[in-house]
């Protein structure tokens, strides 16, 4: 166990910026294992000779995987601390890593991918858990807005960098250096990342308490709206992840490695807004900030409507996924502080679940969108638009019920 330095709920994240820096290094592994993987998608599909929904579903898989991970990690870390089970993952991770790389069959591909999410699942469950040991509810979601913020670089640049390697190297090369990344990352966990579980704060694991804590969770319509709030949002971004790469290829003519950049305006997005909520969410609240996200991702649902039915192309629809997609921390970060708030003694229970929630509800809606026709734009709007109207009818949900209790 690191026997490091352990921050305390009045440190300042500016005096621990290396510490938020490391931790959005690894937040940053399941990012680039989707983001890297997305400008390669129509090549992968032509090298094995399979259709544009059988390379969807290894995304899918992924996230599938990934939601599994969570609903098994989350408690795990409950009760033998948050850096032996970060470890873990990540070492497994980097294992499916090198096994993707060597498959020549998208069956294959697709189990392997699934085993890849469950261990990098690890990763993200972890690290919620451990900013929630660290602060309280504003101050957690101020934290993870600076560590959202780090974690945002990876998909600026995976994207570009994915493409290139496909263009260049092929698609395998963009598993090898996943691989490279997932060393980097286990050196990074044992010098600086301490464990932040005390060990009288440890609950010793039990699935019928584990189901018990889950069906708590659930029974609350606050908590349950919020998780779903947060999954919805989520699952109107995962819509893009899955059909926006042959979108943007297929139909509106963007080369793979020129898809990279016009994603990385995405990003940009969600790092503008993540610093907006990280100045202001201390200032006006979670509450405040998560209306306002919500908000803003239903005028870009809208508008990403109104762009497809007035066929506007490419360009009547890049500025309303850039608006949609920037939205998506500021809408998980407040909404995940508000739930944690209520428990903080079952902190990786909660982000387990929740992030159970966010991914699987993304993963349904990816299975939705893949089965769907692969030549059309509308499957890819109509499904963003939906999950933004959902998102806001769930936090209605949740609010309302906490103002009748």
């Amino acid at each position: 166990m690191s026997t490091g330095h352990v921050l305390k709920d009045d440190s300042s994240p500016r005096m621990d910026l290396l510490l938020f820096i490391i931790l959005g290094a690894i937040g940053a592994i399941t990012p680039l294992a989707i983001d890297m993987y997305l400008p390669a998608m129509p090549v992968i599909a032509h090298d094995l000779g399979v259709s544009a929904g059988s390379v969807q579903m290894t995304l899918t898989a992924y996230t599938a995987g990934f939601t599994v991970g969570q609903l098994v990690q989350g408690p795990f870390s409950d009760s033998y601390g948050r850096r032996p089970v970060m470890l873990l993952g990540i070492v497994l991770f980097g294992l499916c890593s090198v096994v993707c790389a060597c498959v020549n069959d998208i069956d294959a591909l697709t189990y392997i991918r699934a085993a890849q999410g469950f261990a990098g699942a690890a990763a993200a469950v972890v690290i919620q858990a451990v900013v929630r040991d660290m602060f309280n509810q504003e101050n957690f979601a101020k934290a993870m807005s600076f560590i959202t913020l780090v974690i945002t670089l990876a998909p600026l640049v995976a994207p570009m960098l994915g493409g290139h390697l496909a263009v260049l190297f092929g698609w395998r090369s963009i598993f090898w250096v996943l691989t490279g990344f997932a060393l980097l990352v286990i050196l990074m966990v044992l010098w600086k990342i301490p464990e932040t579980l005390k060990e009288e704060n440890r609950q010793s694991l039990d699935l019928k308490r584990t189901l018990k804590n889950y069906w708590q969770l659930c029974q609350s319509k606050r908590s349950f709206g919020l998780m779903l709030c947060g999954g919805f949002s989520f699952a109107g971004m995962f819509s893009f992840l899955t059909a926006g790469s042959f979108v943007y290829v297929d139909i509106y003519g963007v080369s793979p490695d020129k898809f990279g950049y016009l994603f990385g305006l995405n990003i940009l997005g969600i790092m503008l807004m993540t610093s907006v909520n990280s100045r202001f969410v201390k200032k006006v609240g979670s509450i405040i900030m998560l209306r306002f996200g919500l908000l803003i991702q239903f005028v870009a649902g809208l508008g990403l409507l109104i762009g497809w039915f007035f066929d506007w192309g490419l360009w009547g629809t890049v500025p309303f996924v850039v608006l949609f997609i920037g939205m998506i921390s500021t809408i998980g970060s407040n909404a995940m502080g508000l739930l944690m708030s209520g428990y903080p003694h079952i902190a990786g229970t909660v982000s387990s679940l929740a992030g159970t929630f966010r991914f699987g509800v993304g993963s349904i809606v990816g299975v939705i969108v893949a089965a769907m026709p692969g030549d059309a734009v509308w499957p890819m709007v109509f499904s963003m638009a939906t999950c933004s109207v959902l998102s806001g009818v769930s936090y209605w949900v949740s609010e309302k019920s906490l103002r009748s209790a």
